[in-house]
Order: structure tokens, then C-alpha cells, then sequence
């Protein structure tokens, strides 16, 4: 019998990396793959991004609003408590086989606690990063310990897993999805790209994103005026702003973005680009700026500077591409400047990116055949004692 994997997306950002294996495994007659949609995917504020799911002709089984209009620690609670009731639901009526989901929102978080009291097991790709500048690397080590086979982008980070507790042979290290991406997409030409983008990229520019560092109360607002203060001293820069996600103080970002932009003709800025889109703006761009992950997983590839801003990445493999800074007016201009540099611009073609060959979502593919159909599924893990030696 074919086994029914329910793939998880709320973000865009997500999706992006989900969408090979999605792909992959729907190719597979062994598996019946059903995509549910959920969180900022269905908001109308953060662009209504499950259109660009349903635009790459991949079938939507469900949309479950879970999202409420406001991003304060209460909302957010709120929110996961409304994911836990609504996909507990799901998932009595869909029983599926197993739960595939990336990464360490808190959307997801809920939803493996209503997985995991249905006996679903789970399926988590990008568990023992750290970002310890974020709320986010709590949830990503609680969904490894409830995950049942784990993929890691790197053989550190499958090491860490380990670590958690984790068997080794349900730990897979297989590289990142987004320098698939990067290798295989059919990317835009510039002309193509300024059309889309209804900007003109007729000088150097930076693709820019920052999204709210969520263990750090109250500093959302001061540092991310610190970068636009940066930002207002290269003026001879054009700037593309990516706005911010559903995070705590995300909307007081994105709020800042359009006061700026609506001030400064050298800006733009956009909820979702795509996929597509957002590659392409990173291909012909001189620099990243701010604390996606993407500055440190798919960047190095185009081989392009990234100045990574802050606490939020911390504790992440960084490529020599990379240069880290303070969310400060200061910090911030001389990270830029270092990029530009005439000796730091010559290094920048041996940067090499540490996630992986490109092949990542053929590898997982592979691995979930012979784990979901060959071998039996045993939910009672046994914990996995590292021996650390005499001390």
C-alpha cells in the first residue's frame, strides 16, 4: 500500500526548501503526498503566499488558518494553541503514515505536539543547527526529540543530533535544499528580473532582510533603526528589502520598511518574492544584508558577500563569504565596506559553501523509501547514550 506523508509549510521561506522533495516524492508511486498549508501562507498582510504553492501546480489538500493579527508572545501562544486543536482534527480524519516538516517555527512546534499524540511519526529535516540569538533553536531541538528520522544539512549537525539522544541510524546528513536551488533552478536574466520586480537595478545593490531576534526583548525597534541609518550613508546603493516574518515585533519591521521606502526612491521592498524571484535578485546582487539564514545557506553559493547582522545566526557553519557585525550604525557601515573591498572581493571566489553538493532532495527521497517501506516503524526509541570518555 502506498504511505500517505502530509508535508507541512507555513512560510515562504519553507516552502522554497520543501518544494524539491515535495516534488520528488509525488514522483514516487510508493507515496501519497498531501501538502497542508497554514500561518503566514494564508495571511493577506504577509502576501498570501500559498498562491505560489498552488502556481508551481502542486495541489493544496488543506488550508488551516491558525494565524491571528497580532504578533505579541501572547498572540503567538495563541496561535499555536489554535494549531494544536486544528490539527489534531487533521489529522484524525487524514490518519497519514508520517509528517514531514522542516525547520523550527513555532507553527511547526505545535504542530508535531498534535502529531506525536497521534502516534504520526515525524519526519524533520535541519535539526542540531543553532541560532542562539532566537527562541527558535528551543524549538528545533524539542521537535528533534519528538521526530522519528532526522536529516541534517551537515555531518556537524548530524553529529549534534546524536548528541540529543538521537539513534545514528535514524540521523542522515544530506546537505541543504536551498544550494539545490541555487544549482538546478532556471534563474532570471536581469532585464527578466527588473521587469518582475518593476525596479531598475541599474547600480550596485543589497537584497536586505531582518527579521526580529526573539531572545532579545525589546531591541527589535533600536537595532533595526541602526541599520537603516547605516543603510541612509550608501546612498549610492540601491537597496531590495524582503520584509520580515511572523515573529514577535516582525510587523514593527515591516512597518519600518515601508516608511522607509516610501522616503527613498533607491528602495523597494516585498512581502514574498518566490523562489524564483528572490535567487535571481541574489544572483545579480553586490551584497546580503541582515540575519536570514538564507546569508548563510544559499548566499555563498552566488558567491557574494553577506553581512550578517547580530545574534540571530549565531552558533551557524559560516562560509569565509560571510562577515559577522553588530546591529549598530557603525558596525553595520564597516561590514559594508569590508564586502566592497578590493582584497575581500578577491577571496570571495574560494568561498566555498559548507551544505552540501546540490543533491539533497534525491537523497531523502531514497532515504524514505527504504526507512518507511522496508523497515518497521518502532515509536518507543531508545535513548542514545554518547560515551564521553574519562574526565
Amino acid at each position: 500500500m502506498r504511505k500517505k506523508i502530509v508535508i507541512l509549510t507555513a512560510t515562504r521561506a519553507e516552502y522554497g526548501l520543501l518544494r524539491p522533495i515535495i516534488l520528488g516524492l509525488s514522483e514516487c508511486r510508493e507515496f501519497h503526498v498531501k501538502v497542508v498549508v497554514t500561518g503566514a501562507h494564508l495571511s493577506p498582510e504577509f502576501g498570501l503566499t500559498y498562491k505560489e504553492i498552488e502556481n508551481d501546480g502542486i495541489e493544496i489538500e488543506r488550508k488551516i488558518e491558525i494565524l491571528l493579527s497580532s504578533d505579541t508572545p501572547v498572540s503567538i501562544s495563541k496561535s499555536m494553541g489554535l494549531a494544536m486543536i486544528s490539527f489534531s482534527e487533521y489529522f484524525e480524519e487524514s490518519k497519514p503514515d508520517a509528517l514531514l516538516v522542516l525547520g523550527d517555527r513555532y507553527e511547526t512546534l505545535a504542530v508535531c505536539c498534535s502529531a506525536m499524540n497521534a502516534r504520526i511519526p515525524i519526519l524533520h529535516l535541519y535539526g542540531g543547527e543553532t541560532t542562539e540569538g532566537a527562541v527558535d533553536e528551543a524549538i528545533r531541538h524539542a521537535i528533534t526529540k519528538m521526530s522519528y528520522l532526522h536529516f541534517t544539512s551537515t555531518e556537524v549537525y548530524r553529529k549534534r543530533v546524536i548528541q540529543l539522544g538521537e539513534s545514528p541510524d535514524r540521523v542522515f546528513a544530506v546537505g541543504s535544499i536551498g544550494i539545490e536551488n541555487v544549482l538546478k533552478m532556471c534563474l532570471l536574466d536581469k532585464g527578466e528580473l527588473e521587469k518582475s520586480l518593476s525596479f531598475a537595478l541599474d547600480v550596485p545593490y543589497a537584497v536586505v532582510t531582518f527579521h526580529p531576534v526573539t531572545l532579545e526583548k525589546g531591541q527589535t525597534e533600536i537595532q533595526f533603526h541602526e541599520i537603516l541609518r547605516a543603510l541612509d550613508r550608501h546612498k549610492e546603493m540601491k537597496y531590495i528589502f524582503t520584509k520580515a516574518n511572523a515573529d514577535t515585533s516582525g510587523r514593527m519591521i515591516n512597518r519600518m520598511i515601508d516608511e522607509y521606502v516610501a522616503e527613498n526612491p533607491n528602495a523597494a521592498a516585498f512581502e514574498s518574492l518566490g523562489t524564483l524571484r528572490y535567487l535571481s535578485t541574489l544572483k545579480y546582487a553586490a551584497m546580503v544584508i541582515g540575519n536570514s539564514s538564507s546569508g548563510l545557506l544559499e548566499v555563498p553559493s552566488f558567491k557574494i558577500p553577506t553581512v550578517n547582522i547580530g545574534d540571530r545566526q549565531k552558533g551557524r557553519l559560516q562560509a569565509e563569504s560571510v562577515i559577522d557585525c553588530q546591529p549598530t550604525e557603525e558596525d553595520v557601515c564597516r561590514a559594508m565596506a569590508l564586502a566592497v573591498s578590493e582584497e575581500f572581493q578577491k577571496g570571495l571566489s574560494n568561498a566555498t559553501n559548507p551544505y552540501g553538493d546540490g543533491n539533497t532532495s534525491r537523497k531523502i527521497v531514497e532515504i524514505l523509501k527504504e526507512n518507511l517501506l522496508n523497515k518497521e516503524i518502532n515509536l518507543k526509541k531508545k535513548f542514545y547514550d554518547i560515551s564521553f570518555g574519562a574526565r
